[in-house]
């Protein structure tokens, strides 16, 4: 967890250090519900239901598909920009084609964010920096609070872990549970 929102307008693209370290866990024996405990303790709780933007790179533009189908097929409406949309199309998946801030339509994801009608945002970065389009969407999500997915295999998560919470078979438990104080703690091997 990082505390991007005092950066207003940096983008908020994370480097592979960044990636390791965190101030938050999820604990369950289920990988996809401790991922989406994890982002509750972060402040950041992935949606069961509403509005996902999802604009990816040419890269992950075919893993994505099966993102968008699987988000689809629990209720989610789904906007992209160009390029996403035509694929996701293409793969019978009913889309809401948004143009790129860059191109000056309105309302564009910039207008869709700050009216709260997105609640989740799949976007792998091909540019980084304030002044793409992709750098001021991350950075706009960081000021509405949005939650905000940037690799395919972190969608591909998140999606599982959405699933995992509109099963609703996970539970709290404090971690004192997993490890109660009353068991002696071994001793490292050779002390």
């Amino acid at each position: 967890m990082f505390p991007f929102e005092k950066f207003p307008g940096v983008d908020v693209v994370l480097s592979p250090e960044m990636r390791s370290t965190g101030e938050v866990m999820g604990l369950d024996r289920s990988a996809p519900a401790a991922l989406a405990k994890a982002k509750m303790a972060a402040g950041m709780p992935l949606p069961t239901e509403g509005r996902v933007f999802v604009s990816v790179r040419d890269a992950d533009k075919q893993g994505v598909t099966e993102v968008a189908m699987q988000l689809a097929s629990m209720g989610f409406e789904i906007f992209a920009t160009g390029g996403t949309a035509t694929l996701l199309q293409q793969h019978s998946i009913n889309v809401n084609v948004l143009r790129k801030i860059s191109e000056g339509a309105r309302p564009n994801i910039i207008d869709r964010m700050a009216n709260d009608e997105i609640d989740l945002i799949i976007n792998t970065p091909t540019r980084t920096g304030a002044d793409t389009d992709e750098g001021r969407i991350r950075a706009m999500a960081v000021r509405t609070r949005t939650p905000m997915i940037t690799t395919l295999t972190g969608a591909q998560a998140a999606v599982r872990a959405i699933a995992a919470l509109r099963a609703g078979t996970w539970k709290v438990h404090a971690l004192q549970d997993a490890f109660p104080a009353d068991e002696p703690v071994a001793e490292p091997a050779g002390s």
